[in-house]
């Protein structure tokens, strides 16, 4: 299994906007889908991504309600709002922008 990166600021909640777009998730699955779809290259720790689901959620690019998990469980499920894909839908914009900026820089002369 290929060790975790660091993720770069700011990129923690376009990676969580993207896995609720794919399905609403509770926190763990949202976790555990960035760390399969990076092939474990990328991880959000608990903290972080708890912070971070409670600050979208107050933005309102997701919205939060109690269910029940894949194992039984009572769960916060995630759901990504409308408001939510257009934020998303901007900031892959702009980081597609940045990435590719900085493999310009990152080239050998």
């Amino acid at each position: 299994m290929t060790e975790s990166m660091a993720l770069v600021p700011g990129t923690v909640d376009v990676l969580i906007l993207r896995s609720l777009a794919w399905k609403p998730m509770h926190g763990y699955a949202v976790s555990h889908w960035i760390r399969e779809r990076s092939r474990g290259a990328l991880a959000v720790e608990d903290a972080a991504l708890y912070q971070a689901l409670h600050r979208l959620a107050r933005k309102g690019l997701v919205d939060a309600e109690w269910g029940v998990s894949d194992t039984n469980r009572r769960a916060r499920i995630y759901e990504i709002t409308k408001e939510g894909r257009k934020h998303l839908q901007q900031h892959v914009v702009a980081l597609r922008r940045y990435v590719d900026a900085l493999f310009l820089v990152l080239k050998p002369a």
